[in-house]
């Protein structure tokens, strides 16, 4: 879902990151503040003082997102649900989770955190704004104190929308799953919900586009996509979940692996390899060992001229947690490895002997297939190769 991105910090155990797409909203709400809002509400400041207001406010909203992501991702810890990092990105922020809520209560207590602290936040700097008029404070002062209380509030408000997989989205699947006491069930009907929300955001910023509100509509418009994909995700996430959970890797695993020596040339991995069987992967096993392993993302950081000179000992990665799985693990642990690393292709090793690889498209196939025979649903996973976050 998200690119790399930069770590912001570390806290309480979580990692904080930014993806390069909110330092575009960032900008966008600087520029927002410091030549409409702010000028609008305080007059007679110099320029700069506008561009200062700006930059503040953008910083408050994104203490106010890490806030509002941290409650989430606290209480996911109380419930035992571990979650990896914190990303900001364009349309907001996300708490990363390793897995799904495991009782309505615990899905509950989670998504009605956010909304909350958002709120406690806003009430907070309403409190600080009434002092600081009291005791005179200069306008620029209060007109950025005014808006993180009031974006605090728009924050809260919007997240208890009724529409998964906002937070209010979420407290309605949980009502929902605790009433029909199928997870499943409550996650199409909160996500249908969610995704007729994101039409009808669609709808009114075409709306305001055609009203002569260009910069708003184009954002309510991308909000509305944003929303219904999102919404559409969240449901394929569950299913894949709920399919996969109980099966084991070694159902899914090749046995028959081709593998490369760590002596060859970069260029003989290039055309006997890559091109000849089409993988992005390959374990690197010299006398039954394995060594670790090569994947085109490697290959792509050596210079074109010097493939026939490094070898592949020299680029391969070396065996981990995050190119490897135990042909015991549940397959759902795999494919949340794919998602975090962005790799289609895992080595199965059981104490330190390669067993075989598992596929992303192996696990693809088997979804699409089993969705269609026991449940009628075809479509989530069969026109797409991106692999549903678990």
């Amino acid at each position: 879902m998200f690119g790399k991105g930069v770590t912001l910090l570390k806290l309480f155990g979580f990692e904080v990151k930014i993806d390069w797409s909110w330092l575009i909203l960032a900008g966008l709400i600087t520029w927002t503040l410091a030549q409409g809002m702010f000028p609008a509400q305080v007059q007679g400041l110099p320029g700069w003082a506008y561009w200062v207001m700006g930059a503040l406010g953008a910083l408050g909203i994104l203490f106010s997102i890490v806030a509002h992501e941290f409650s989430h991702s606290l209480v996911a810890r109380r419930y035992g649900i571990p979650i990896r990092q914190i990303t900001l990105f364009v349309f907001g922020g996300v708490a990363q989770m390793d897995e799904e809520s495991r009782s309505p209560r615990a899905e509950l207590y989670m998504a009605a955190a956010g909304p909350m602290t958002s709120a406690l936040i806003g009430f907070l700097f309403w409190g600080v704004l009434l002092a600081g008029r009291r005791a005179g404070w200069p306008a620029s002062v209060t007109g950025v104190l005014g808006y993180m209380r009031t974006i605090n509030f728009i924050l809260a408000i919007f997240n208890l929308v009724p529409a998964f997989p906002l937070d209010g989205g979420r407290i309605l699947r949980a009502l929902l799953w605790k009433w029909l006491k199928d997870v499943r069930r409550a996650t199409r009907i909160a996500s249908s919900i969610g995704s007729i929300f994101g039409i009808a955001l669609i709808v009114f910023g075409i709306f305001s586009l055609f009203r002569g509100n260009f910069i708003g509509g184009i954002w309510w418009v991308l909000i509305g996509l944003f929303l219904r994909s999102a919404s559409q995700g969240s449901y394929r996430k569950l299913l894949a979940t709920e399919t996969l959970r109980g099966e084991p890797v070694k159902r899914f695993m090749s046995t028959e692996v081709v593998t490369v020596g760590p002596q060859s040339t970069v260029q003989e991995l290039v055309q006997d390899y890559v091109y000849r069987h089409h993988h992005k992967m390959f374990p690197v096993v010299r006398d039954g060992t394995l060594e670790g392993c090569v994947t085109t993302r490697e290959i792509r950081e050596v210079p074109r001229e010097e493939w026939d000179r490094k070898t592949v000992r020299e680029i391969a990665a070396d065996c981990t947690a995050d190119n490897t799985v135990s042909s015991r693990a549940d397959t759902t642990e795999a494919l949340a490895k794919m998602n975090r690393t962005g790799l289609s292709r895992l080595m199965v090793v059981d104490e330190g002997k390669l067993e075989g690889v598992i596929a992303l498209k192996d696990i693809m196939r088997f979804l699409s297939l089993k969705l269609d025979l026991e449940y009628g649903e075809r479509g989530p996973f069969s026109s797409s190769s991106e692999p549903p976050e678990v």
